[in-house]
């Protein structure tokens, strides 16, 4: 068994992680899961949320939202809807998401509402503001 597992993540735009790592935390649709080398292979779809990495002690978090995961024994493998690192979050545009979100859920406008997509959309922004906070 391998000591260190690879995690990727790729978007239908870009490879945004390519690394070798001693454990990743994946937000499935069922909940999160959390990989360590030698994990018994599946195949889930993912959620909305953070993704954590950890090198030694050293953490890093993506934001990710729908796709799939498939681990791996020494591999996973997230093929992502959307990726982003904290560094690359708009926080103001993160806010006024979670802000026009809020006011959809909150039947504070005038519009039909889709609350499945406005929940999605509140999800994402706080995820978005949580990894952005981060700072990493």
């Amino acid at each position: 068994m391998a000591d260190r597992l690879t995690v990727e993540v790729a978007t239908p735009m870009r490879l945004v992680v390519a690394e070798p790592v001693d454990e990743v935390v994946v937000p499935g649709s069922e909940g999160y899961f959390g990989v360590l080398p030698g994990h018994a292979p599946f195949l889930t779809t993912l959620g909305i949320g953070e993704l954590t990495y950890r090198q030694g002690r050293d953490e890093r978090h993506l934001a990710v939202s729908g796709g799939f995961a498939e681990v791996r024994n020494d591999k996973v493998i997230v093929l992502a809807d959307t990726a982003e690192r904290p560094d690359e979050i708009d926080r103001a545009r993160a806010e006024r998401a979670r802000e026009r979100a809020e006011r959809r859920l909150g039947g504070r406008t005038q519009e039909e509402i889709d609350y499945v997509r406005a929940s999605c959309a509140l999800a994402r922004s706080l995820t978005r503001l949580q990894v952005a906070a981060r700072g990493q």
